[in-house]
């Protein structure tokens, strides 16, 4: 029988057998080839710790409901997208062929039961492990877009995982002229430099805020974007902004917010803040949707303008991902996006 990695309860990964469905008029088979992780969402989810399980979310109110709890949704799936090739055809389906290589967001597991319209051909000339940044593209553009960053602006990125790769070179392609990176690992920092950074710094010796404000003539920069989940790093990117700047967050705050301060910079620099989430309708510009925001960053990958080759790390075989799933949600500061080779 096949396997898939899930989480039986809260911070628990493992691999269990399933059965296949039979194939119905109209669905297709897909066989992994490479898998990967969405660590922020993903990870707090697995962990169980943050207030939508404490504090049930209620769509209708927007808001979570103080000490209810959410249901329990254990042992559930791990894993968020996926490269595979087609290995049956249902009837009826005549939009794809035996063999395609075909990619979406699935779980991580050895095979995929779906309909054609939850996948899409891989464009040539892209690797399959570019294609695992497609998510992170997605919010990464979205946050360039909600920061309004303009032709020429000055722009801050703290926290340099996934999404915080691709705000770095988005925030370039949106006209960006000096693009300075945030993060504590220096793996991390050095990645992004080689990604279009002009400047990277560890907050953990240099405070981070003022040779910002002191590199940029003593003004600081037209955008900061938080993408790292720390109140520490929302803290040194309001205070490394302009008069009259914007910040951005594109993170959940998961953990009380510790070292933010909205007294000084915050109150004296009038800075804007802007909560980002690109899956949320409606957004602000007319003509914009989500749909829209995925087809942008899929094409700036598949373009190359946006570049992830080497940003998959560590790539472990199928039958370790359990256990390399367990030892990044430890250490996350080893890895940048778990990718799983079937």
């Amino acid at each position: 029988m096949p396997l898939e990695l899930i989480a039986e309860r809260p911070g628990v990964a493992a691999m269990q057998q399933y059965e296949e469905v039979p194939l119905q008029p109209g669905e297709i088979r897909l066989g992994s080839v490479f898998s990967s992780v969405k660590h922020g969402t993903e990870f707090r989810i697995f962990k169980g710790d943050s207030a939508d399980m404490s504090n049930r979310w209620d769509p209708d109110l927007r808001l979570h409901t103080r000490g209810e709890m959410a249901a329990d949704t254990f042992p559930k799936s791990l894993g968020n997208m996926c490269l595979a090739r087609v290995l049956e055809l249902g009837e009826k389906v005549t939009s794809l062929k035996l063999g395609d290589l075909v990619f979406g967001h699935f779980p991580v597991r050895e095979t995929h039961t779906t309909r054609p319209e939850k996948v899409l051909v891989k464009p040539a000339g892209i690797s399959g492990t570019s294609l695992m940044y497609w998510d992170p593209a997605d919010f990464a553009v979205g946050g360039i877009r909600d920061g309004n960053v303009r032709l020429g602006d000055r722009v801050a990125v703290f926290g340099l995982g996934a999404i915080g790769q691709m705000l770095i070179q988005a925030a370039r392609i949106a006209g960006a002229r000096w693009v300075a990176g945030v993060d504590p690992i220096e793996k991390r920092r050095a990645l992004a430099a080689g990604h279009g950074a002009d400047l990277v710094l560890d907050p953990q010796n240099i405070d981070a805020g003022q040779k910002i404000k002191t590199l940029t003539e003593n003004t600081g920069v037209d955008v900061s974007v938080e993408a790292s989940g720390s109140s520490h790093a929302l803290y040194d990117a309001l205070r490394a902004t302009r008069y009259q700047g914007t910040v951005v967050s594109t993170a959940y705050y998961s953990k009380p917010m510790e070292g933010l301060l909205l007294s000084g910079e915050w109150h004296r620099n009038r800075i804007r803040m802007v909560s980002s989430r690109a899956c949320s309708e409606p957004q602000i510009d007319f003509g914009w949707d989500f749909a829209r925001i995925r087809s942008e960053s899929l094409a700036l990958l598949t373009e190359g303008r946006l570049e992830a080759d080497d940003l998959v790390d560590p790539i472990v075989p199928f039958e370790d991902c359990a256990q390399a799933y367990m030892e990044t949600v430890a250490h996350p500061e080893r890895a940048l996006k778990l990718g799983i080779r079937h």
